[in-house]
C-alpha cells in the first residue's frame, strides 16, 4: 500500500503531541540526548503540513542510540538506520499511518544547524512560511501519490530558504 502525501492546516495540538513524545524519549535516551527539538513543518505555526511530528535529537553517541532500538520499538518506533543521510539514525512511528519521524544526529552535525535554522527562519518570516506552505499544498494536490515528485518539487525552495536562513541566523552558525 502506498502512502499518500497530503498536507493539512496547522494544528495547535502538534506542539502538545511533541511535548508528550519528548517526555517519553527523554526517559529512553537519558544522558545520550543533549537536546530534543521539534522540527519540520508541524513546528512552524500557521503553515500546512503533513500531520507527522518530526523530532530531532542531538546525541552524544550514535552507537549508544543503536543500543536503544529495542526500547524505541516498544514505543512503536521502527529503526531505519541512516536511511539515506550519513551519520544519522532515523526512526518512524505509526507504520503506513505514520505519526512521528525521529532523526538522531551528533550535536555538531551540519544537519542539526540546517534544520534548526530553517525552522526558526520560517517562524520569524511568516511571508516565507506562507510561500512554503502554498507550495507544499499545491504539490500535494498535484503529486500526492508520488513521493519523489512531491519532494523534488519542494527542493529548490528549501535550498533557497536554507541559504537565506544560514545568512539570517547567527544563532546556530
Amino acid at each position: 500500500m502506498t502512502r499518500k502525501y497530503y498536507v493539512v492546516d496547522h494544528n495547535p495540538l502538534w506542539m502538545e503531541q511533541f511535548k508528550t513524545e519528548e517526555k517519553l524519549l527523554k526517559e529512553i535516551f537519558g544522558k545520550v540526548a543533549v537536546n530534543i527539538h521539534h522540527i519540520g513543518s508541524t513546528a512552524i505555526p500557521s503553515i500546512k503540513a503533513k500531520p507527522i511530528i518530526d523530532i530531532l535529537i542531538e546525541v552524544t553517541s550514535l552507537s549508544e542510540v543503536d543500543q536503544l532500538n529495542q526500547k524505541l520499538g516498544k514505543l512503536g518506533y521502527e529503526a531505519k538506520g541512516e536511511n539515506g543521510i550519513a551519520e544519522r539514525r532515523y526512526f518512524q512511528k505509526g507504520g503506513i499511518k505514520r505519526s512521528h519521524h525521529l532523526h538522531c544526529f551528533l550535536s555538531d552535525h551540519t544537519e542539526v544547524k540546517r534544520h534548526l535554522n530553517f525552522r526558526d527562519y520560517l517562524i520569524a518570516n511568516p511571508e516565507k512560511a506562507g510561500e512554503y506552505s502554498d507550495l507544499k499544498h499545491r504539490l500535494s494536490l498535484e503529486h500526492g501519490g508520488d513521493r519523489e515528485a512531491y519532494l523534488k518539487g519542494k527542493e529548490p525552495l528549501i535550498k533557497q530558504f536554507d541559504k537565506e536562513a544560514e545568512i539570517w541566523s547567527p544563532k546556530y552558525n
